[in-house]
């Protein structure tokens, strides 16, 4: 890929090999501003409490508090307002966690930097670099900022935090440099060096283009900092949900105070009318039980092996639709590993392996001799203990590492090893020998193989002039390396698919690697489809519908085109997780609606942006995550139908009797009461310990909806048909002497055991906790009734054992109706 030089930054610079004047450094910092990746922010704490006021969540928690205090109900106000807090700290937390991973991201870079200004080398704070300037970099250094290399050799530069590519980038000086940057032309990347990106070999002078947020680092800071954290589709569903309760309970609470006044019942009668169905009426259990439920989600995740870092995370990880996952540490190891051994006629593995040892440089840091130092560790190999008097290290000229020893007996010794065309071509071998080597070669390359020619030689010491041996060479052998697929992945992603979920490999590694992993996993079959970064970018601007559907692998990929992958299949409506553990996959993570770090190799950055951190890096526990978070969904809709189909009976039967004209239905105290058995029923008894149904099965709600139409036809017959046996409960009590304390337990003990038939019908009881939730329900409804010192308290009389028939009978037809209903459901 070639990138611009503005023309503006380094005019009549590139090539002159000059630094800046003190008066040059001033103007362009006025223009261009300091080398730094983060504005410092002020009134974080402002910022913090205006985010969490704006919750609707909390906005609704705090004024239903406020009205249970008005009313006198403390003990339900207190429960609210204290269940703030731990929404409140989530906000923190989060906030927090955003600038600690921002300032992460800061601390890579190098805080002073060597540049030539004024005619004299000189160490500044990298903060003050500007455009234009000339930076002296070295090995173990850090680019300050990008810039093109004017001069330099034998440079290798670690990109992995851009690029996720294990193998170290050559870089070449631009030559001629000034013809082509004074033109504002365009600059192969070879010949540039990015901030944050490490110098591992050579010393470089850059020609400093961008600085700041400017650089490709400086992208990746902004992303991550500017990725808002919007609100989940269940979220907003619930906020939804919970408005139009809220506006169709006040109406209704006004309407039947008005009906009460015109009733002739008086002032107090109809305040007391409203006030028990707005208690009745409003919705707080949704939000607790939402909350609750995820806080249940991130422990059993975490017995899974996923620490969640964000709660909400739990509900979108069910919803997954689409995977982008990184290759290098995520699929495979992240590390080269020695796989093949291919020594010529005549030499054993183990010599090829010792000359490929001679040929490298202990503590490089170069993936590939760290490979080779590892091959020899596990086969118990040693190199020979000899006098080095000349190293060749690898450049992109000569393609090609060259070591010179002196043995015991005073011979030179030569250990070479290369690209396999430039090794070849350098060794005594016949032309139909080196075509079938190079055949070889191709067919390993193909296979997503580095593949490293070795090759020797022995020269009398009076015959060296000092300079690399380059031809005469007796070829050893090939070696080949690859970044192994980690167990398991395979399997996972056939999982995946299976359950309508889709992968997409995005690499900034070569096509033919890529494209290698993605056959050897399974993904997108024979023929994987794939594009590179640069075609993508091409595909996302044509916007073409559909494009991205079968799209498999996406390869030589920057941060900013994994970021607008992202974002443009959440555009076509798929729900993305990123997986990835890098500072190049951080704009990702921040972005996709689930980022999932690797915990062990992931770095910091990558961890505090994530939802879920992987506690082991196992692609299968991702796998895992998506069927807890989907059970999570089941469960929670289940909890949902539940509070529906006993509240709008409550309500509906709240409303109904006064507005016929009978004395009140239930007094404040009967609402709390019930209130106390139906939060623990919602929040406990649905909270099933495993998953009831497999990975296999499909998503089966649009996202963000808690009920589907046929959900809604469901829940307003079975509420009608509940609200028709309260209010018959009632009325058939009543009778003609109007025992009211009498009516309303019948309607009571109605509604309480059609709750627990509910629960049962809605959970299966496959929980323990379901099953106490009923044997409780049952319990306190009996023992609230048929005890009469209680039962005088909560203002209700005893019921005759028909009156307890005749209310079994008809929590049966409701919990049979649901179960109905359900079955109906699930055949079609």
């Amino acid at each position: 890929m070639r990138r611009r030089i503005p023309e503006d930054r380094v005019e009549g610079l590139l090539g002159s090999l000059r630094g800046l004047t003190g008066d040059e450094v001033r103007v362009r910092r006025l223009r261009h501003g300091a080398n730094d990746v983060i504005e410092d922010s002020r009134g974080e704490a402002f910022e913090l409490l205006r985010e969490t006021v704006r919750d609707p969540m909390i906005g609704f928690l705090i004024g239903t508090g406020v009205l249970y205090a008005l009313i006198g109900e403390r003990p339900e106000a207190i429960t609210l307002l204290v269940s703030i807090l731990p929404l409140a700290g989530m906000d923190a937390y989060l906030h927090r966690r955003t600038r600690v991973a921002t300032a992460g991201l800061r601390s890579r870079l190098s805080p002073r930097v060597t540049v030539d200004r004024d005619a004299r080398t000189v160490e500044v704070p990298a903060i003050e670099l500007v455009p234009g300037d000339l930076a002296i970099v070295s090995a173990g250094d850090t680019f300050p900022a990008d810039g093109v290399i004017e001069a330099g050799v034998d440079l290798q530069v670690d990109e992995a935090m851009l690029t996720g590519e294990a193998n170290p980038a050559r870089k070449q000086a631009l030559r001629p440099a000034a013809s082509l940057g004074g033109q504002g032309g365009a600059v192969d990347e070879r010949h540039w060096g990015f901030a944050g990106t490490r110098i591992l070999t050579g010393r470089a002078q850059v020609r400093v283009v961008n600085t700041g947020a400017e650089t490709l680092y400086g992208e990746i800071v902004r992303s991550a900092r500017s990725g808002a954290r919007s609100a989940t589709p269940l979220q907003r569903e619930v906020g939804r949900l919970v408005a139009a309760l809220v506006i169709a309970a006040s109406a209704l609470c006004v309407f039947v105070g008005a009906v009460r006044l015109i009733q002739g019942y008086g002032w107090f009668d109809a305040l007391l009318s409203a006030i028990t169905l707005a208690v009745a009426a409003l919705p707080e259990e949704f939000p607790i039980v939402f909350t609750v439920f995820l806080g249940v989600g991130v422990l059993r995740l975490a017995r899974r092996g996923a620490l969640v870092r964000r709660a909400v995370c739990v509900e979108s990880i069910g919803r997954v639709s689409c995977i982008c996952a990184d290759k290098t540490g995520t699929l495979t190891l992240g590390e080269l590993h020695l796989t093949h051994r291919i020594p010529i006629e005549g030499v054993t593995e183990d010599q090829l392996l010792e000359t490929a040892a001679r040929a490298s440089r202990a503590g490089s840091g170069d993936a590939l001799d760290v490979a080779i130092e590892r091959a020899m560790r596990a086969h118990s190999l040693c190199g020979a203990d000899t006098e080095i008097l000349a190293t060749f290290p690898f450049t992109e000229e000569r393609r090609r590492e060259t070591v010179v020893e002196l043995d015991d007996g005073g011979r030179l010794q030569v250990a070479v090893k290369g690209a396999p065309e430039v090794v070849l071509s350098a060794c005594d071998l016949s032309p139909a020998a080196r075509r079938d080597w190079l055949a070889q070669v191709d067919s390993l390359a193909r296979e997503g193989h580095k593949l490293i020619a070795v090759a020797e030689g022995a020269r009398p010491r009076s015959a060296w002039t000092g300079e690399e041996p380059a031809e005469g060479l007796r070829f050893v052998g090939m070696i080949a390396c690859e970044d192994p697929v980690r167990a398991g992945v395979a399997a996972a992603l056939a999982t995946c698919r299976a359950a309508g979920i889709r992968t997409v490999l995005v690499t900034g590694d070569h096509p033919a690697t890529a494209r290698a992993v993605a056959a050897e996993i399974g993904l997108g079959g024979d023929d994987p489809q794939l594009v590179t970064g640069e075609e993508l970018d091409r595909l996302l601007s044509r916007a073409t519908p559909g494009a991205l559907r079968a799209l498999d692998v996406v390869a030589r990929a920057y941060p900013a085109q994994k970021l607008a992958l992202v974002r443009a299949l959440q555009a076509s409506g798929e729900t993305v997780a990123v997986t990835g553990d890098g500072v190049n996959d951080v704009p990702a993570l921040r972005a996709a609606d689930i980022g999932i770090a690797m915990g062990t190799r992931g770095t910091r950055s990558a961890r505090e942006v994530a939802g879920i951190v992987l506690l082991e890096e196992d692609f299968g526990t991702i796998v895992r995550a998506i069927e807890e978070g989907r059970q999570l969904l089941r469960n929670l809709a289940a909890s949902f139908e539940y509070l529906m189909l006993v509240h709008l009976p409550l309500v509906a039967s709240a409303a109904i009797v006064p507005l016929v004209g009978h004395p009140l239905l239930y007094l404040p105290i009967h609402v709390v009461w019930l209130e106390l058995m139906i939060h623990p029923s919602a929040m406990l008894a649905f909270q099933s310990a495993t998953p009831s149904t497999p990975l296999h099965r499909r998503a089966d709600r649009g996202a963000g909806r808690i009920f589907d139409r046929a959900d809604v036809v469901r829940i307003a017959i079975t509420g009608a048909l509940v609200t028709g046996l309260v209010v018959w409960g009632y009325l058939r009590s009543l009778g003609i002497g109007r025992e009211v304390d009498h009516a309303r337990a019948m309607a009571i003990a109605v509604l309480t055991l059609t709750s627990a038939g509910i629960v049962c019908a809605l959970s299966g009881l496959r929980s323990r906790s379901a099953r106490w939730i009923v044997l409780l329900t049952l319990l306190a409804s009996v023992l609230g009734i048929q005890l009469r010192p209680l039962a005088t308290r909560l203002h209700l009389h005893p019921l005759h054992g028909d009156d307890w028939l005749l209310a079994a009978a008809a929590s049966l037809v409701a919990t049979g109706l649901v179960v109905a209903l359900r079955t109906r459901r699930t055949r079609h």
